[in-house]
């Protein structure tokens, strides 16, 4: 395959896919993914956690357990209530007791579980006076950017909207002006007859976006136009719980870090809601820096049928 210029299906950014630089020579390390040592307790693991943390919010799923997945305050925030120089919220969401589970260890209905307290906190968090943006993320991996191996995500809330989401939001909102549709439900009946497509169901459709910024990056969006993560079905949580986990086994055999998110605009009820999952095995270099255009040596074609394996 020759290297080919895409642009995102919406917004300007544009990508260089360009296979043949995957087999470019490298005398340097590539960062890799080590799982937790089963010797280690952390300030995460439940006695330690309860002992110096006030959980916020809790569900437990047996019997034997105090709780499967807790919410605290994250101690070390961005943003906080108090300074309005840098007014938000940041809280942290353990999703396992067990230090030496990942999120794809867990069962099905436990990563379902992690979505509903998702949506729980964020409904609360979207309620607070001048909360404009809440994003969900996972650092996962000391390059994607997490500082504790225990098995935890982020909600981050803030009055300040990102203006890539503006202008994100401006754009789906004059595709329906101009085309009478939403963008991204044309997204998912176009990439569910491409050979982007990962997995689809009756409830949602995972794939790799055409013009992948970063190699293996997949989304996960639910059928149904909703625009955020209060509004999922316990079916829908289910089957994003089933391709979720399949997605970063994937991912962990490539012994990636990686990064996922959803982003919720508070006052733009008209998003698609969608789970972006970026492995970080790209490498920022020259050509990215220096211009903005992002170079990925993995097409998407190939990566979504190394997911569909």
């Amino acid at each position: 395959m020759k290297s080919e210029i895409r642009k995102d299906y919406i917004q300007d950014k544009y990508v260089i896919i360009a296979p043949k630089r995957n087999k470019r020579p490298h005398d340097l390390e590539r960062p890799e993914r080590v799982r937790p040592d089963k010797r280690t307790s952390c300030i995460f693991c439940p006695e330690k956690l309860e002992k110096n943390n006030t959980i916020i919010a809790s569900t437990s799923l047996k019997k034997n357990e105090k709780w499967s997945v807790a919410v605290i305050d994250n101690k070390y925030p961005a943003v906080s209530l108090d300074n309005s120089k840098a007014y938000g919220k940041q809280e942290v969401v353990i999703e396992t007791p067990h230090h030496i589970k990942e999120l794809d260890d867990l069962s099905l209905s436990h990563i379902a579980a992690i979505f509903e307290i998702y949506a729980q906190r964020t409904k609360i968090i979207s309620e607070i006076k001048k909360i404009e943006y809440i994003l969900i993320f996972k650092n996962n991996g000391g390059t994607a950017g997490a500082s504790i191996e225990h098995a935890h995500s982020q909600i981050f809330a803030t009055s300040f909207l990102p203006p890539h989401l503006l202008d994100k939001s401006q754009k789906v909102q004059e595709n329906k002006l101009k085309n009478g549709t939403c963008v991204y439900c044309d997204v998912i009946k176009k990439e569910s007859r491409s050979p982007r497509l990962i997995y689809k169901d009756e409830h949602v459709t995972a794939f790799t976006p055409y013009a992948s910024m970063f190699n293996y990056e997949s989304w996960i969006m639910p059928n149904r136009h909703i625009d955020n993560i209060t509004l999922l079905t316990s079916q829908e949580r289910i089957s994003f719980a089933k391709i979720l986990k399949k997605i970063l086994k994937k991912i962990n055999k490539l012994a990636l870090p990686y990064n996922f998110y959803f982003h919720q605009v508070i006052h733009d009820e008209d998003q698609h809601l969608y789970l972006k999952i970026v492995p970080r095995g790209s490498v920022r270099a020259g050509v990215e820096v220096g211009s903005g255009i992002i170079i990925n040596p993995i097409s998407p074609e190939d990566a979504a049928k190394y997911f569909r394996k």
